[in-house]
């Protein structure tokens, strides 16, 4: 099995461990140093897309001082925090985007869709335009739809930033840096999240 240290620094002062987490996952938290396998789960009925366990919904402790509503990326851990008024935030494994692609900065969530269409970026199409010019003129929603069940639309200063943060027809891809700039969630866990998530909330994609 392949395993990795790590010690993750981005957001090391912000979130602690599980709460009520059982011993074996005592030190899954952001901050901690960790053994940390790249091998997927078995799939089984609570997580029939064989995630690794620490890319489940947890609910884990944030320490005070952060805006109750604002959601928070972690590009290392591949975490996503959506943080409560309840000094805890629920965490939810998450794809990247490749190399280059992936853009920090603090954004507003302006908008929330079920079932988004999507239609790839001219930058998308001019990068990869063997695999993009085909759906040039758009994607309904739906099941295949890239975008998934549901997504959070990023703007900044008003303006959409064409970044998402959205659900994905590939679980498969979660924890690992496939997108070409969002941020993906299983379609399930971004239903969750986009049902208590509210416009005009920050999400800080951290570098």
């Amino acid at each position: 099995m392949l395993t990795r240290r790590h010690f993750i620094t981005t957001t090391a002062t912000l979130f602690s461990g599980a709460v009520a987490a059982p011993a074996a996952f005592a030190q899954d938290a952001v901050g901690i140093e960790l053994d940390e396998t790249v091998e997927r789960a078995a799939p089984n009925d609570s997580n029939p897309w064989g995630l690794h366990p620490r890319f489940m919904p947890t609910r884990v402790e944030h320490n005070p001082g952060l805006r109750a509503g604002d959601v928070h990326v972690d590009p290392q851990a591949r975490y996503l925090y959506h943080i409560g008024s309840d000094g805890s935030a629920m965490r939810y494994g998450v794809a990247i985007g490749r190399a280059g692609l992936y853009q920090p900065g603090n954004f507003s969530i302006a908008r929330v869709a079920e079932w988004p269409s999507w239609t790839p970026t001219a930058n998308m199409i001019r990068r990869e335009p063997q695999i993009y010019a085909q759906f040039a003129g758009g994607v309904p929603g739906g099941p295949d739809n890239p975008l998934g069940a549901r997504a959070l639309y990023l703007y900044s200063g008003g303006r959409d930033t064409f970044l998402r943060i959205h659900g994905t027809p590939q679980p498969w891809s979660i924890g690992t840096s496939a997108s070409s700039g969002c941020v993906r969630l299983v379609n399930d866990h971004v239903i969750q999240l986009a049902a208590n998530v509210r416009t005009g909330s920050r999400a800080i994609l951290h570098s």
